[in-house]
């Protein structure tokens, strides 16, 4: 029944850099997969409410008001409850593990009470394996309790001493089902917590001080990263949220980026678009470059291009050209779709799908993103290896053959191939990025051959892409269908922002695919993509709409379309992929495309406010100075 799921707007999210978790508004952890972002969950009640699993703490007096808010600078999230009796707080956070890859990751939860007394109950019930998979239930006196299903495992750490009789900290602990039930009370200034490891780890007691101590480095880390920002514009702590929520969807160990933590949330209630978006594809990961370098955190940018660069060595696809469109956070390309039958899916939502069959379509746009983080890395310093520019000549020689290609497109349509403009334009960035590259550190190319190709493109584009009697840029040659994707042609300097043909592109736009300040980015109706249903508006397509609005010289509106933005993230700041009717968020949460983009749409359009519109990059500016 929909009133056993919380709303998708409903969670925080908590990680520690290899994997992360969701926590709603009443407690509960409803999402967490280990030991990797793509490994299979441990709860996914958020997928099921019967058979996904999950981990409670809330308060055993029904009547309760909760408020979720983060500490400041941090990832560490506090989730407070209201009674007559007294106030109580749950504090969520993950040690931070941000060097090897590891199977040991901790969950904390900290309990406390901060007025009067609260009495607590905490419900522990993995289901490993998407809910596949059995588990034995082995309790040690003294120090806890372990859950084993095969290779997989979720130990509870006992935590403090039986100083209180019926106090939490005793643990009146009692198998429930397949899981665990505590209760007890706290009374105004006591704390204890819930302490869970995966990785096969023995259970231990631990005391109150080391689980104070862990949050203590938890929040040091986090400030320390928050500080390192270069930006100071308008919108500081909205910023400063969305930077830290890429970071918590990094996998440290290589840099990759996932598109989002979580798999299967539809992108319409009821319906089929629900799509596992664990993995890094090559597209958003590339704009977070630019994201990242605007902000001034270079380490991350340069982990990322040396993950992109491992896989423009490996040149493992085949049918995609030498890159796939996505991978695994390790690089690695088995992406094999699959749909969970047994689970019902976030309020019946179906199918429930793992793995990604997108992963070997032909998205000639994933090269120009490439190829722009790459020479956007350049001017900050980061200049390529001997190796690595060869494997690049190779790969943009491969783009010269191949960028007349028809193609899925960058929405991953299921419905047939097509000229899509938008990939076009992309390869010409592709074309154009290397040419400057070369031209700059005088690098072997075939430059003749490179700009031969990269003129063609545009006159493709300016011909075929082009629709008279629209006024218009469009989606694909051979109809008439807009697409928000192209609001990026300007940004990458493709056209002129002040260009009547632009101009006249974003009027068409502003009648038929923004809606307030959102915006679509095709309208279904018109383009079908092979899938039943319809979606709603697309969070990065409203801010890059916000970006085009800037460049363009309507900046009074671009302000206004940014602020209304910032009214459609949850209580915490963070944007899912879509944006419905009512304002609700649909798809994969938290989104790294939304929150990149509004970085990249709050960089320029602070610049653009305090320089005057215009056509200089602040980043790539700030990147010339400084290379």
């Amino acid at each position: 029944m929909a009133e056993d799921y919380p709303n998708i707007a409903d969670h925080g999210l908590i990680g520690d850099l290899q994997t992360a978790a969701l926590v709603d508004t009443n407690g509960t952890i409803d999402w967490f997969c280990a030991p990797r972002f793509d490994s299979p969950s441990i709860f996914a009640s958020l997928l099921d409410a019967e058979r996904g699993g999950y981990c409670s703490i809330r308060p055993t007096d029904a009547e309760y008001v909760t408020r979720q808010l983060y500490l400041p600078d941090t990832a560490i999230l506090v989730t407070r409850f209201m009674t007559e009796a007294g106030v109580g707080e749950v504090i969520d956070f993950m040690p931070v593990a941000d060097g090897e890859a590891t199977d040991r990751h901790c969950l904390v939860r900290m309990v406390r009470v901060v007025r009067g007394t609260m009495e607590f109950e905490a419900e522990i019930q993995p289901r490993f394996d998407y809910g596949r998979t059995p588990h034995t239930i082995e309790p040690v006196p003294g120090a806890g309790v372990m859950f084993s299903a095969g290779d997989h495992s979720l130990t509870v750490h006992r935590v403090g001493d039986p100083v209180i009789h019926g106090s939490l900290r005793a643990g009146h602990i009692e198998l429930s089902g397949q899981g665990l039930r505590i209760t007890g009370t706290l009374n105004a200034g006591e704390m204890t917590g819930v302490m869970l490891e995966s990785g096969g780890v023995p259970p231990a007691k631990v005391s109150e001080d080391e689980l104070f101590e862990r949050f203590q480095e938890t929040r040091r880390f986090w400030r320390d990263w928050n500080a390192r920002s270069t930006y100071r514009g308008r919108w500081r702590e909205m910023v400063a949220r969305s930077a830290m929520t890429l970071k918590l969807m990094t996998y440290a160990p290589s840099g990759a980026l996932v598109a989002a933590p979580t798999a299967g949330l539809p992108e319409q209630v009821g319906g089929e678009r629900n799509w596992d978006y664990r993995y890094t594809w090559i597209r958003d990961a590339s704009f977070s470059v630019y994201a990242l370098l605007g902000l001034g955190y270079t380490e991350e940018a340069e982990a990322f291009v040396q993950w992109l660069m491992d896989r423009i060595h490996e040149s493992v696809g085949e049918a995609s050209g030498p890159l796939k469109i996505m991978y695994r956070v390790d690089g690695s390309s088995d992406l094999v779709e699959e749909t969970l039958d047994h689970l019902t899916g976030y309020r019946a939502s179906a199918p429930v799908r793992i793995g990604n069959g997108a992963a070997d379509q032909l998205q000639l746009d994933i090269y120009g993103e490439a190829m722009d983080s790459i020479h956007l890395a350049d001017t900050h310093g980061l200049q390529l290896p001997h190796v690595g520019w060869t494997q690049i000549a190779e790969m943009l020689d491969w783009v010269c053959d191949n960028w007349d290609s028809p193609e899925e497109g960058i929405w991953e349509t299921r419905g047939g191939r097509q000229n899509f403009t938008y990939g076009r334009f992309m390869c010409w960035v592709a074309l154009d990025r290397g040419i400057r590259i070369a031209t700059l550190r005088g690098r072997p190319a075939a430059i003749e051959r490179w700009t031969t190709e990269r003129d063609a493109i545009y006159e493709q584009i300016m011909t075929k892409g082009w629709h008279a009697d629209r006024g218009a840029f469009v989606q694909h040659d051979g109809t008439d269908v807009l697409d928000a994707s192209l609001l990026v042609m300007p940004l990458m300097g493709f056209v002129a922002p002040r260009d009547p043909m632009w101009l006249s592109t974003l009027d068409a736009m502003d009648e038929e695919l923004v809606s307030d300040s959102l915006v679509y980015r095709y309208n279904p109706s018109a383009s079908p993509d092979g899938l039943r249903g319809s979606e709603g508006t697309f969070t990065l397509c409203s801010f890059w709409y916000v970006d085009a609005l800037a460049r363009s010289g309507r900046l009074d509106e671009a302000q206004l379309v940014f602020e209304k933005m910032l009214t459609y993230a949850n209580h915490l700041g963070l944007y899912a992929e879509e944006i419905g009717l009512t304002g609700e968020q649909l798809g994969n949460f938290p989104q790294a495309f939304s929150h990149l983009s509004l970085i990249n749409a709050a960089v320029n359009l602070d610049y653009q406010l305090d320089h005057g519109s215009g056509f200089v990059d602040p980043v790539l500016t700030k990147g010339r100075r400084t290379a």
